[in-house]
């Protein structure tokens, strides 16, 4: 069986752990969100696409659900020093050798794609992660800003230093719509025998690979499956509801499900505090989706491709 699923940052990272077990057998292919991407120090930082390879190669901080485990911060410590910022990210020593080898991968002309396999071959995730583009895409956030007005700033600053504080009022993945998919991504999805979107955020994560052309499109083509980043009225992690409320749409399983609609998901995973939903054209079914442990996620992940097996024409 082949898999492919698009997928951002911990909530992403976390599910893809438990379909593996779920599908011990299957071939996974991980499409990564790259508008996060930011460049830091001369560096090309990759959150998202960082965080599935630690996760699943087993170097993730469990804790706090990105970042590495058993990091120190001497040379962010170091850069204070000099007064060199920003010092609201917080990359560890472990971390930067990531980033170092990835510049270096870049500058000398290797795209992202083929530097991210590079680097998956020490971490070996189990699945092929593959970023959606080559192209540069990075998130922008415009805000209100009581003291400078109008601005508009990079997603990360919007999201790690100012934690979402300032309402959104647009966000939009700038370069999206003339980037193409990486070598590789809609060939998966086209090999696909089951699409699984997990519980990212339908926004800035998984919404930010669907605006790459043609991803939605081969998408649209499959069985898809998704599951509900959203139980009762607040998301599961993070700060999906700013994300959400930045685009008018309401914070809930429905909302959500309606925003990728009916033309591209057919399957929809709610929680059980969810278990009235409907949505025209979705078929929904609910079961306990907080993935609390590794055997609550491999739960998830298998009544997913449970249902994806029921829809499959």
């Amino acid at each position: 069986m082949k898999i492919v699923a698009p997928a951002g940052g911990i909530g992403g990272a976390r599910f893809l752990r438990g379909l593996r077990k779920a599908a011990p057998e299957a071939e996974i292919t991980v499409i990564g969100n790259t508008g996060d991407d930011i460049s830091l120090f001369g560096l090309r930082v990759c959150p998202d696409l960082d965080t599935v390879m630690y996760t699943l190669g087993g170097g993730i901080n469990e804790e706090q659900g990105w970042g590495r485990a058993d990091e120190t911060f001497t040379v962010k410590a170091e850069l204070a020093e000099y007064g060199v910022g920003p010092g609201w990210f917080g990359l560890g020593d472990r971390d930067f050798a990531t980033h170092i080898v990835r510049t270096q991968m870049l500058a000398a002309g290797y795209r992202l794609s083929a530097v991210t396999e590079a680097l998956c071959d020490r971490w070996r995730p189990g699945v092929r992660l593959i970023p959606m583009t080559d192209d540069q895409v990075e998130t922008h956030v415009v805000v209100d800003d009581p003291e400078q007005g109008r601005r508009a700033i990079h997603f990360q600053e919007w999201w790690v230093r100012l934690r979402a504080s300032l309402p959104a009022v647009s966000i939009a993945p700038i370069g999206a719509q003339d980037a193409k998919p990486a070598p590789g991504v809609l060939e998966a999805i086209e090999a696909a025998d089951v699409v699984l979107f997990p519980p990212s955020n339908p926004v800035v994560s998984i919404g930010t690979v669907l605006s790459v052309p043609g991803i939605r499109e081969a998408f649209a083509e499959k069985t898809v499956v998704g599951i509900s980043p959203i139980i009762g009225d607040a998301p599961v992690r993070g700060m999906a509801d700013a994300c959400l409320t930045a685009i008018g749409v309401e914070t809930s399983a429905r909302a959500v499900a309606e925003l990728y609609g009916p033309e591209l998901i057919d399957g929809w995973l709610v929680d059980e505090a969810d278990a009235g939903v409907e949505v025209e054209g979705i078929a929904v079914r609910s079961r306990p989706l907080l993935m609390s442990d590794d055997a609550a996620t491999e739960a998830i992940a298998a009544a997913a491709l449970e249902l994806a097996r029921e829809l499959a024409p």
